[in-house]
């Protein structure tokens, strides 16, 4: 079953909480393993439910996390929802500010799929946006969609952020990216999810591999877990 078919029905439910929670240590002790097994690693990415992030004591259950797997902060990125931040934009900055104290990486996602503020996006104390995958397969022959991945692109950079494009799945569309500045990117052109044993490899020493692949395969295997 495809997380896009129970994700809804466990909000409904009210499971949300706890299957995020589950998510997210099972992630945070399989990080911890990797970086005990002195692999070299980035921070792996986890989906945060809009209705997950909602929860007012979120920050403290991600808080008891860390500290049970005994994961450094800093080799987590969570990934929250443009609408989720948006819904009640002095709540979330609070609960970003929170995590972010705590050491933890926060990237926007699905930026530009929302009703964002741009007043507010310089308040946020995110990292890094995450350009959402509907943009990046209509840029190719669209100047207008082109025109907006580089427009954010641009934004991110002048706000001192950090860009991922989601989505790439061709050598036109990395090339494209490359020539707008792009950051990173993931997509399954460089991986798809992957189990723990073949990320151990990828991030070995003796496998020829890119960042951006690491980082791709990392994130694609968080989110086929989390979304």
């Amino acid at each position: 079953m495809h997380p896009s078919e129970f994700i809804s029905v466990a909000e409904d439910a009210g499971l949300i909480g706890k299957i995020g929670d589950w998510v997210l240590s099972t992630v945070c002790r399989q990080m911890k393993a990797w970086c005990d097994a002195g692999l070299p690693t980035l921070p792996i990415a986890v989906n945060v439910s809009p209705r997950q992030f909602r929860e007012h004591d979120f920050p403290a259950r991600v808080a008891e996390i860390l500290k049970s797997t005994r994961l450094d902060p800093r080799m987590l990125e969570l990934e929250v929802t443009e609408g989720s931040v948006m819904e009640n934009i002095e709540q979330a900055i609070e609960k970003l500010n929170t995590l972010n104290a705590m050491g933890v990486h926060l990237s926007v996602d699905d930026f530009g799929t929302g009703y964002s503020s741009l007043s507010y996006l310089r308040h946020l104390p995110v990292h890094s946006l995450k350009i959402d995958k509907s943009f990046i397969l209509n840029m190719i022959g669209d100047r207008s969609t082109q025109a907006i991945v580089a427009s954010t692109i641009y934004l991110a950079h002048r706000l001192g952020l950090g860009v991922v494009a989601e989505g790439v799945e061709t050598e036109e569309q990395i090339s494209l990216l490359s020539t707008l500045g792009c950051n990173k990117v993931q997509g399954f052109l460089l991986s798809r999810g992957e189990p723990p044993d073949i990320i151990a490899h990828l991030l070995s020493d003796n496998a020829p591999i890119k960042e951006q692949q690491i980082k791709s395969a990392l994130q694609s295997s968080s989110n086929e877990t989390s979304q």
